[in-house]
């Protein structure tokens, strides 16, 4: 009989979204085939501890993991805090053992942005999910603009600023949004998902406030143009060859999709596929991909847009390298449309991650 595939699935972390990452991973950790794979879940707490926890996957989203697994683990495993023999020894003393590869299901700062990669291609342990370079590029927006800029993608206008600017240069702020960017706009960390820190500003006496909102996240802040429309969003698996999925539209039970409308209420609506004409779907397919190249991303990333009303014009927002995993989550339900089910996808994500780095450790003459 062949062996399971031992895959670990990292989840929690230090950044705003830990709470997102634990639902996404208990959605994951229920539908991982365990004929398959033997599954290693291992929780990031808040403060930084990697735990393992082998205890029911409804826990992990509630919080009441943690507790659980300081009590069972969390002694035997002091002597981690001492110094081991490589990073390699690390992971696999935290997993409780050989892992064949990792299942880093971390959203924001520390997971999503090439820190959590960096530290498994130092282990040389396969990983799901893009490479150093794509999730950090991808996690810095004010950094994704100018390659998307690059590769010819529309986009709407925005500028850059830096946390001292708000304190020191208020007043050229306001002349610079006013001159070139317009009310309403959105203000928003560079660095940072699931809509955390976002505002939007309806008039010049709402600026300051929504740029130290923003300041609490990131030292970067992006003023954007506000661009009335749809919000729609498509999904890119693979690898030298990527496809893109069905595309599918958020009709926010907010006035946008911020972090509420996103996990807390209930009443957001997602259309899979969108209401759309069949030439701006296809334009919304081919741009998903163009941006999935232009970071040189691999495996998968959901790629969201905004649908200009009247115009009909594509405008490109952003791209997440590893989307929300959760039960209501777009990037499965997407693939769940075009017949792939949540179960078939998470195998060729696996799949696919071990070929990507097959090909990785061959650049370097390296063997998994």
């Amino acid at each position: 009989m062949k062996d399971k595939v031992r895959v670990a699935v990292l989840f929690g972390g230090q950044s705003s979204e830990h709470e997102v990452s634990r639902t996404s991973a208990r959605s994951v950790l229920e539908n991982l085939d365990d004929e398959k794979y033997e599954i290693l879940p291992v929780g990031i707490t808040k403060n930084g501890e990697w735990l393992p926890y082998r205890g029911e996957y409804k826990y992990i989203e509630t919080g009441e993991w943690e507790e659980q697994a300081k009590n069972e683990f969390g002694k035997s495993h002091e002597h981690i805090r001492k110094a081991l023999p490589s990073v390699k020894n690390f992971v696999e003393e935290v997993c409780g053992g050989t892992v064949d590869i990792v299942f880093p299901l971390l959203h924001g700062t520390n997971g999503e942005d090439g820190s959590i990669q960096g530290l498994l291609e130092l282990a040389g342990i396969p990983y799901v999910g893009c490479n150093i370079l794509s999730s950090a590029v991808g996690m810095d927006k004010a950094v994704s603009k100018v390659l998307f800029e690059h590769a010819g993608l529309n986009q709407a206008r925005y500028i850059v600023i830096k946390r001292p600017e708000i304190h020191n240069g208020i007043d050229e702020i306001h002349k610079r949004v006013e001159s070139y960017i317009g009310y309403p706009c959105f203000v928003k960390p560079s660095n940072a998902g699931s809509s955390v820190g976002v505002s939007k500003v309806r008039e010049p006496g709402e600026l300051a406030g929504a740029l130290e909102i923003a300041a609490r996240y990131d030292r970067k802040i992006l003023i954007e143009e506000f661009i009335e429309g749809r919000e729609v969003e498509c999904a890119v698996l693979g690898f030298d060859e990527p496809i893109a999925s069905t595309v599918g539209e958020i009709i926010p039970c907010n006035e946008f999709y911020d972090y509420e409308a996103k996990y807390i209420k209930p009443d957001s609506k997602i259309l899979i596929p969108a209401d759309l004409d069949r030439e701006i779907m296809e334009t919304v397919r081919a741009d998903a991909i163009t941006a999935f190249k232009a970071l040189d991303c691999a495996i998968l990333a959901r790629v969201d847009f905004f649908v200009q009303n009247g115009t009909q014009k594509v405008f490109i927002n952003e791209i997440n390298t590893m989307p929300g995993f959760t039960s209501i989550s777009m990037y499965p339900k997407l693939w769940e449309a075009c017949g792939i089910s949540y179960r078939e996808l998470l195998d060729k994500l696996i799949d696919l991650s071990f070929l990507r780095c097959r090909e990785y450790y061959r650049s370097f003459e390296r063997r998994l």
